[in-house]
């Protein structure tokens, strides 16, 4: 294994050393800086120390993002204790259902999940803490109650005069295979599966971060954490990283519509931007696209003469929407739509597509914008190497593998699906199918389990087609489905433009007719639609967002 450094050790000399800089900054509420979340993190251990936590015990955290949040999460990882994130969104019985199966001793909860999960059904748990505020909202001993009434003064008599940079002291991990934190996968298929994270993986991502990102981004620069720290993605790098650069996070505590992005972009000017497709598809669709979707912008953008002066407006009109400042945009953790794509490297803004995997917390490929291959997702990062599963990788797609530090340690209590997933050789099988070209980029096809059989065995990617099914007239969203030997799309279209536009289901109906006819125009044979049925309301999805097509394929 390479020389891999102690994590805990890493936060505790960022905190050290940005002692009075600004830390975390919930969106239009209060700040803490390092040594406040230095202050918070041993009033936390004090808590922990009197409900009987110890080192390798489990602690859930489900919450929206916000400052207090991180801090649990670091004290968590500080104390030697396992972090066990939570999503959110997960119904309540899911959220019982991880705390019981990871035997966490300890639970964070938010605001609204407070209200939502039943403390009867978790009876593993010692206390249940308000993470706003941290207190208690069950405690099942009385040293914990004590403790949490008697904090100030406890925390007191430990540092009589005043708490200062050389009482921070960590537990720092025994080896790098050490687990740090368990993340439960939304499982788009029945119950999810406990992925083991050791600290050589959130090092490895960090460190990734830091020599792709590294000469891009210096303490005190400010990020915005869009993506739920509870999903790998958001958390290595919207929230890890930086913490250990020294930047200022600023958190959106509410559900970030894309009016309240567009305006913390304004307002924050993050130094980079980290996102998923759904973010950068909803704010160009909404704020660029109808400026440029007219006929004089359109008579302009196929005039040679003109065009480049035109493309650099639109550009800079698109970089304005993002605040200006950033080194670039990544996005990840989904397909990207193929004509957003498309428009965005027409104009050469500054964006790559990255791939990973919660397996790998998360990263296994990624480009620099500038060395960015356009459809692809980048290149295997440092720490990895990846291969396609194919006598021809690069015109016949195969299982995507990926092997490396950042690979996760299996699945928590189920050795079986581990032995599935990781091979003898170390191989990690991402489930995901792609191609790769001679210079390493990978290019995705679509997720192996989701492929469809035509009639002459022909493999049909059914993302592939909804690409370019999402990208039509009044289609918000779509899921391909086979019936027989027949492909139907189900569509999800856009009710609010219909109505006004003033048209009827008719009129809806016709429309859809019409992106069928000129959708099976540009398709092979095999893969041409029969029908486009309309679906009444959005497609359900998982906490990462991708539609839960198991519902619709039955």
């Amino acid at each position: 294994m390479e020389n891999v450094p102690s994590f805990n050790e890493l936060i505790q000399k960022t905190i050290i050393n940005n002692w009075e800089l600004d830390a975390l900054t919930d969106f239009k509420g209060a700040t803490l800086q390092y040594h406040d979340v230095a202050r918070k993190i041993v009033k936390l251990h004090i808590m922990f120390e009197n409900s009987g936590v110890v080192k390798g015990d489990k602690i859930a955290l489900c919450g929206r993002n916000s400052a207090c949040w991180a801090v649990a999460f670091l004290a968590t990882l500080t104390y030697g204790a396992v972090a066990v994130p939570i999503l959110h969104e997960f119904t309540a019985d899911q959220i019982h259902n991880i705390v019981n199966h990871s035997e966490a001793k300890l639970l964070f909860v938010g605001d609204v999940v407070a209200t939502q999960i039943d403390p009867t059904k978790m009876q593993g748990l010692e206390g249940i803490i308000y993470i706003p505020d941290y207190s208690l909202v069950v405690s099942r001993t009385d040293k914990l109650t004590y403790a949490r009434e008697h904090l100030n003064e406890i925390f007191g008599q430990r540092f009589p005069k005043y708490f200062r940079k050389e009482h921070v002291s960590y537990y720092i991990e025994e080896s790098p295979n050490e687990l740090a934190l368990i993340n439960y996968t939304s499982g788009t298929t029945g119950f999810s599966k406990g992925v083991m994270i050791p600290y050589r993986a959130i090092w490895s991502n960090a460190d990734f971060a830091e020599h792709v990102l590294g000469a891009h981004i210096d303490r005190g620069d400010r990020v915005i954490s869009i993506l739920p720290m509870a999903h790998m993605y958001g958390m290595a790098f919207e929230f890890l990283f930086e913490f250990l650069k020294g930047c200022h996070i600023f958190y959106l505590t509410r559900v970030p519509s894309p009016a309240i992005i567009a305006q913390a972009f304004a307002e924050v000017r993050p130094k980079v931007i980290i996102a998923v497709p759904l973010v950068i598809e909803k704010i160009i669709k909404k704020k660029v696209f109808p400026k440029i979707q007219n006929n004089k912008m359109k008579i302009l953008l196929n005039m040679p003469v003109v065009n480049k002066k035109v493309r650099e407006k639109i550009c800079d009109q698109v970089s304005h929407a993002f605040g200006d400042e950033f080194y670039e945009v990544i996005i990840g953790g989904a397909a990207f739509n193929q004509e957003v794509e498309k428009f965005l490297h027409g104009l050469k803004f500054k964006y790559t597509v990255g791939y990973g995997a919660t397996e790998c917390a998360p990263i296994i490929c990624y480009s620099d914008y500038k060395d960015f291959v356009p459809g692809s997702c980048g290149k295997a990062v440092i720490h990895m190497d990846v291969k396609i599963d194919s006598p021809d990788p690069k015109n016949i797609p195969g299982e995507i593998l990926a092997r490396g530090i950042n690979v996760m340690l299996g699945y928590y209590k189920n050795e079986e699906a581990t032995r599935e997933t990781i091979d003898n050789e170390g191989w990690y099988h991402t489930g995901d199918l792609g191609t790769m070209d001679e210079n390493g980029n990978v290019f995705i096809k679509g997720r192996s389990k989701n492929m469809l059989l035509g009639a002459n065995g022909q493999n049909i990617y059914p993302e592939e087609i909804e690409d370019q099914l999402n990208s039509m007239p009044m289609v918000v969203e779509s899921v391909v489905i086979q019936e027989g030997d027949k492909l139907v799309g189900l569509v999800f279209p856009d009710f609010d433009e219909a109505k006004l536009m003033g048209l009827n289901q008719e009129d809806l109906d016709n429309v859809m007719e019409q992106n069928r006819q000129d959708l099976n125009a540009v398709l092979p044979a095999y893969c041409k639609l029969s029908a486009i049925r309309i679906h009444e309301e959005e497609f359900e999805k998982t906490p990462k967002k991708s539609i839960k097509r198991f519902l619709y394929t039955q």
